[in-house]
């Protein structure tokens, strides 16, 4: 499929400035406009939200120092089963999005993963100045920031506003920050393949480099449009069980056609590991029976993670989450 930039209107835009202010009348329609996005889209930005673009930046400067560190010390610290840690180029392969094709390749980036909150160990952090400082208090910034949007998603569906919070006392959160090389990309070979992401919220900051496509319903593939100091957001695999597909997981990949090095650092925000995940009472009807049965939020965080990656975890699955 062509790719094609997107008019600005397709991806919707939400200003968080009202939560501060808490005027209702805003609050109200930026329910209204969430509940649009997630149906409709999948994808929408953030502005307002309250980051300090400095401390962005800051997470970006330390995704390029950890990837310009030697091959030796990057393998000293990997991933595995119950751990976070690096990756290297062609570490992953996503099996676990039927979208990505009949023919997969390994994904051609380089990431680090650091998580907090779910089910893994622990993290293997580098040998670098200040990287575990800085790392922590991004992600308890992006933890705050995502737990702002859970009282709007539960009115988005008619829900009582903390309908979600229990299920977000202790989330499961993943910070990975990716290296995509400068290179020339074979037939079907892809940074990062078409597929969709496992949790419920991603938050993606705006990037110098662009190399992020989405497909949005009704659409070829596109190239959202840059948005200074804001934060892209889509919703996930779980999130779209959650509401019984009322709300999108939408399609997406990444690959750099740049003449430079691109950097990514998306945040995943999920549920407490024994969240359990089913159909809300207000997605659910007669005419609309649930599609899924329960599954705790691990333990299909547990399915993605082996299916995409088997041959780091050591663990093999079935093509769909039990």
């Amino acid at each position: 499929m062509a790719t094609s930039t997107t008019i600005n209107n397709v991806i919707p835009v939400l200003d968080l400035s009202a939560l501060s202010d808490q005027n209702e009348n805003r609050i109200h329609d930026l329910v209204i406009q969430l509940r649009a996005a997630l149906e409709n889209v999948g994808f929408f930005f953030v502005t307002n939200h309250g980051i300090s673009w400095e401390m962005v930046e800051g997470i970006y400067e330390q995704a390029k120092r950890l990837h310009f560190l030697p091959p030796s010390e990057k393998q000293s610290i990997p991933m595995d089963r119950t751990h976070g840690g690096y990756l290297g180029l062609g570490g992953g392969t996503s099996y676990a999005s039927e979208i990505a094709g009949e023919e997969r390749k390994p994904n051609q980036n380089a990431a680090y993963f650091i998580h907090e909150g779910g089910y893994r160990e622990a993290n293997r952090y580098p040998n670098l100045d200040r990287f575990q400082e800085t790392t922590a208090s991004y992600i308890d910034a992006l933890q705050s920031l995502a737990a702002k949007l859970l009282p709007l998603l539960a009115l988005s569906l008619d829900l009582d506003h903390d309908y979600f919070l229990p299920h977000f006392d202790i989330p499961s959160v993943t910070l990975r920050m990716s290296h995509y090389p400068v290179m020339e990309y074979s037939n079907n070979e892809w940074g990062l393949a078409p597929h969709t992401d496992s949790s419920i919220f991603t938050f993606l900051p705006a990037n110098d480099v662009p190399g992020l496509e989405i497909r949005p319903a009704g659409h070829d593939w596109i190239e959202p449009p840059s948005l200074p100091q804001s934060f892209l957001v889509n919703s996930g695999d779980m999130l779209k069980r959650w509401t019984n597909g009322r709300y999108l997981s939408t399609a997406h990949r990444a690959r750099n056609l740049a003449t430079i090095d691109r950097y990514a650092v998306p945040f995943f925000y999920g549920a407490r590991d024994d969240a359990i995940v089913e159909a809300v009472p207000t997605t659910v009807s007669a005419d609309r029976p649930a599609r899924h049965e329960p599954i705790t939020y691990g333990d299909y965080q547990r399915w993605f993670i082996n299916r995409n990656y088997a041959a780091v975890t050591g663990q093999e699955v079935g093509e769909t989450p039990q």
